[in-house]
C-alpha cells in the first residue's frame, strides 16, 4: 500500500475544481447566449432538483453496495479501486473530493460545454479529461468498457441536466463519487463496503 505522503493532496483536488469553475464561467461568458444564472436554475425548481439529485445518489450507493460484493475482485474493479487510491481518502477528504469534482466538472461540462458542443461531444470531452484519473496508459478491453462507462454516465449527467436542472446533475455526480470514494477507501483498508 502506498504511503500518506505519496497520496494526491486534497489541495490538488481542489484547486483543479477551482479551475474548472473559472474555465466555465469564461466559456458562458465568451461564448453563451444566456445569462450564466439562468443556466444555473435551468430545469425544475432547485427544490425539486436537490430532491432529485438525493435521491438519485440513494440509488446508487444501494447498487454500489449491492454491486461491489459481486465486482469487487474483477481486475477493473481494482484497477480503479488502486487509480483512485491514489487520492488522500482519510477523513472528511471522499466528501469534499466528491464535492469539488461534482461542482466542477458540472458546472464546466454540463454548464458551459454542453449548450455549446452538444451532449455526445461533451461526453467524449469527458472520457478524455478522466484518462489520466483511470490510467487509461493502453487500449485494451478494460481501458475500453471502462471509456465506454464514463461517457455513459457523462450522457446521464448529461440528460439530468436537461431534464431536471444543473443543480441535480452537480448533487449526482457529487453522490455518485462520494460513495464511490467510499467504497474505493473500504476496498483499500480490506473491510466490508457495507457501510459505504
Amino acid at each position: 500500500m502506498e504511503t500518506e505522503t505519496a497520496k494526491t493532496p486534497l489541495r490538488q483536488q481542489l484547486i483543479i475544481c477551482v479551475v474548472f469553475c473559472a474555465l466555465a464561467v469564461v466559456i458562458i461568458f465568451l461564448f453563451g447566449r444566456k445569462p450564466y444564472a439562468s443556466t444555473l436554475v435551468h430545469g425544475l425548481s432547485p427544490i425539486y432538483q436537490i430532491l432529485i439529485g438525493l435521491a438519485f445518489g440513494a440509488i446508487y450507493w444501494v447498487a454500489s453496495v449491492l454491486g461491489s460484493r459481486y465486482i469487487a475482485k474483477r481486475k477493473a474493479a481494482q484497477h480503479i479501486a488502486e487509480s483512485y487510491n491514489r487520492l488522500n481518502l482519510s477523513g472528511w477528504n471522499p466528501l469534499w473530493i466528491a464535492v469539488a469534482a461534482g461542482l466542477g466538472e458540472e458546472l464546466l461540462f454540463r454548464g458551459a460545454l454542453q449548450p455549446l458542443l452538444g451532449i455526445w461531444l461533451t461526453s467524449v470531452l469527458f472520457v478524455l479529461v478522466h484518462i489520466r484519473a483511470y490510467r487509461f496508459n493502453k487500449l485494451n478491453k478494460r481501458v475500453l468498457f471502462q471509456s465506454f462507462s464514463i461517457f455513459a454516465i457523462s450522457v446521464v449527467f448529461g440528460c439530468v441536466a436537461i431534464y431536471v436542472g444543473l443543480i441535480a446533475a452537480i448533487i449526482v455526480h457529487a453522490a455518485m463519487d462520494a460513495v464511490a470514494l467510499n467504497v474505493v477507501r473500504r476496498m483499500a483498508n480490506g473491510s466490508s463496503v457495507a457501510g459505504a
